[in-house]
């Protein structure tokens, strides 16, 4: 049971974000990205509401939401401010990545807050991730400005909103060092 134990350990410890700049240019099997979202599947849920829904973006539905991105800054930013390094920006995230997944939180008001759905939806995002690090797929979860852009894009429904992409890639970076304060400094025992 230890090697289980040790095994855990070191995906979590060693789970770092890895950004698009880093992604080498290998596709990702489909066989492993449904494992990803097997594994999301398996989040703690109160009252098993399930709230996580996602859009897989691959192959040419990349291009797709990178083009969409692209254009949702230039429609959400005014002329004197645009950038057109911001808008490659937006949309090379994307065309850098073997897959994007967005992650989307429906929501179930009627039966408990709305925080535990978000709660529940982020642990499903670590299961994405550990998964994702145990096979050596870097990850990244960013929440783009343009959130309110995508509700029609990503045909969302009235009670689901957009919170973020989970941007997957391979990767050569090697192992990436621990920034984290003690945790002796953030806990208190009480006997």
């Amino acid at each position: 049971m230890s090697s289980v134990i040790d095994s855990i350990n070191q995906v979590i410890r060693t789970r770092r974000s890895i950004f698009p700049p880093s992604y080498i240019d290998k596709e990702i099997p489909k066989e492993l990205i449904e494992t990803i979202l097997e594994n999301a599947n398996f989040a703690p849920t109160h009252k098993l509401t399930e709230p996580w829904r996602f859009r897989v973006f691959t192959g040419s539905g990349l291009e797709k939401l990178a083009d969409h991105m692209g254009e949702a800054y230039r429609a959400n930013t005014k002329p004197e401010t645009f950038s057109a390094a911001k808008f490659e920006g937006a949309r090379s995230k994307s065309l850098k990545s073997a897959a994007v997944i967005a992650i989307i939180m429906e929501t179930h008001a009627e039966k408990i807050p709305e925080w535990e759905e978000v709660a529940a939806v982020a642990c499903a995002v670590q299961n994405m991730w550990l998964t994702a690090t145990a096979n050596n797929i870097g990850a990244y979860w960013s929440s783009p400005a343009v959130n309110d852009a995508l509700k029609s894009f990503l045909a969302l429904k009235e009670n689901q909103k957009c919170i973020g992409f989970f941007y997957m890639g391979y990767h050569n970076t090697g192992e990436i060092p621990v920034r984290r304060t003690p945790i002796a400094d953030k806990v208190t025992w009480i006997d």
